[in-house]
């Protein structure tokens, strides 16, 4: 199995050291800067459950050097994808399979999605299908990231909890490429579930990320803070029950309800939310991927979202304002 990870950061660099470690799988990690300066000098390093590894998994600067690849994962950031899908066609052969773990309503969301909603494009994610041309939603076989991880220098990674990377075919089948995924994935130490409603999972994860991410970056407060506040809890409870509508009209089921999702979220503790720490570092923040395309779904689907849409007002403008958007 050729298998290609395109931005590897935190979580591609955690998926590509173990898959490396393990030996049976040829690993390509596309990465640029001093973190690919580090990788290719003295290896990958990975810092997990108190042990150190360094593997040496290929590393190279652009798709033309990794050529055509059986399986890419694609790790980015949302902003960063529409750019990155004109850089990734090299890689992409007759028989390739896109992995996409991409935060948030993801540009194929509604292919193979049965009912009258099938084959229409999220545009707050996909402007104008460019996405949807170069990564073709039929290659696509989806993914959720559980783990977290972070680049604490070039060429290491600190794995701090989680293991889980969920798989699911658009349409639901168990597919002979999800199943030889899954089975390289566990063999090299996560757990990997194909799952038959792959959308319920991207749902429950989006379910606090469209709510905690944008409160953070308008507050700049940690998610302790901010559902320990009872007046910002509301807030965040109004988004994630309009976001629940919406999903449900979709045909999305939640198997928890909105309270426990909101204490899950509260015992993560201090933390600063990826959308928070993008802006106080001036990078892209996801807001179409985690808010705006909600608010998207929300108008086609007759769903009222009064306070998702004033949320994603104020964070378009302090996103705008911050450059970062």
């Amino acid at each position: 199995m050729k298998l290609c990870i395109f931005g590897a950061g935190a979580i591609g660099g955690l998926m590509a050291a173990k898959l490396a470690a393990k030996g049976d799988v040829d690993v390509t990690v596309i990465a640029r800067g001093p973190h690919l300066a580090a990788m290719q000098a003295r290896g990958l390093k990975l810092i997990s459950g108190g042990e150190e590894r360094v593997v040496h998994p290929r590393c190279v600067a652009s798709a033309v050097e990794a050529g055509p690849q059986d399986y890419v994962l694609i790790t980015l950031k949302a902003p960063a994808l529409a750019g990155a899908a004109v850089q990734m066609q090299p890689l992409i052969g007759a028989g390739t399979t896109i992995v996409s773990a991409v935060n948030g309503i993801p540009w194929w969301y509604f292919h193979k999605l049965a009912g009258p909603y099938e084959g229409r494009r999220v545009t707050s994610v996909d402007p104008d299908g460019e996405i949807g041309r170069l990564l073709p939603p039929e290659r696509v076989l989806g993914c959720i990231i559980y783990p977290a991880a972070e680049v604490v220098e070039p060429g290491v990674i600190l794995h701090t909890y989680g293991d889980r990377f969920s798989l699911g075919e658009p349409d639901g089948s168990r597919s002979e490429r999800a199943g030889a995924l899954a089975a390289a994935l566990v063999g090299a130490g996560f757990k990997a579930p194909v799952r038959p409603k792959i959308r319920d999972e991207i749902w429950v994860k989006l379910w606090g990320n469209m709510a905690f991410n944008p409160l953070s970056a308008l507050t700049t407060a940690t998610l302790d803070v901010i559902t320990g506040d009872a007046e910002l809890r509301s807030i965040v409870r109004a988004m994630m029950l309009e976001g629940q509508a919406v999903a449900e009209a979709l045909g999305v089921r939640f198997a928890i309800d909105v309270d426990k999702r909101i204490a899950g979220g509260a015992e993560v503790g201090a933390h600063k939310t990826s959308m928070l720490q993008d802006l106080e570092k001036g990078r892209p923040m996801e807001v179409d991927a985690l808010l705006g395309s909600v608010v998207e779904l929300a108008e086609m689907t007759g769903v009222p979202a009064p306070t998702s849409r004033m949320i994603l007002a104020l964070l378009r403008t302090r996103a705008r304002l911050a450059g970062c958007y």
